[in-house]
């Protein structure tokens, strides 16, 4: 039987970085983790929030949808650096947004003494990240798009960026078939098993009137 493992933990420390950067004692370590998942929790559920208020946009292969691809947490003495990478930060800078978002912040994690120091980072090349594609790939599936072709739409976005190969795999009861079965399509090369080889990745859900599908997406980006 294969022996699976994420692609992102097998190269911490080669060609991935940790999200992570700050110091506790080891009886503290857990609450550290506990409140990283929050911080991140509360900003994806922000910009949830704030999109469905004005869900009117769709997300088209050009369109501005607010996807976060990672969330970077440096924590000091007295301040909490919070850096998110984003493919298209349009609601975020809306007046006032970053304020309302450091509140929320703050009720979640119940920081007093300390501030949140937030910054937003644009994603160069959006369509490069997994992440946008999974999150497009879901759009065109909730819209009764066949699956094959929303994965084809998503490969097609792949071609203006340079990288080296991709796969697209989507698990469930797709075409609301009675029997859940898996479709993978790929192109490209994907040396999953090269450390030095930087592969970025993401497992996405999708609920779907038929059940939960499951989207996963691997990108060769480059070789070091």
């Amino acid at each position: 039987m294969g022996q699976k493992i994420n692609p992102l933990g097998f190269r911490l420390g080669t060609t991935q970085n940790h999200h992570s950067f700050w110091f506790a004692q080891p009886k503290n370590y857990s609450e550290g983790l506990q409140e990283d998942k929050k911080i991140r929790n509360c900003i994806k559920n922000y910009i949830q929030k704030n999109r469905k208020k004005g869900s009117n946009r769709k997300i088209e292969s050009d369109s501005s949808s607010e996807v976060i691809t990672h969330i970077e947490i440096q924590k000091e003495i007295d301040t909490i650096h919070v850096i998110i990478h984003i493919g298209f930060p349009n609601l975020l800078k809306q007046k006032g947004a970053i304020e309302e978002l450091e509140k929320d912040l703050k009720k979640e994690v119940n920081y007093v003494n300390q501030r949140f120091n937030i910054a937003i980072e644009k994603v160069k090349e959006p369509y490069r990240q997994p992440n946008i594609l999974a999150e497009y790939i879901a759009f065109q599936l909730k819209n009764r798009v066949s699956f094959r072709k929303a994965m084809k739409k998503a490969l097609e976005l792949t071609k203006k960026t340079d990288i080296k190969g991709v796969k697209i795999k989507i698990a469930g009861r797709l075409a609301g078939k009675e029997i859940a079965r898996a479709e993978c399509i790929k192109k490209g090369r994907l040396p999953l098993q090269t450390i030095r080889a930087k592969i970025d990745y993401c497992c996405y859900p999708i609920r779907t009137i038929y059940g939960v599908l499951g989207v996963k997406i691997w990108i060769f980006v480059e070789e070091e």
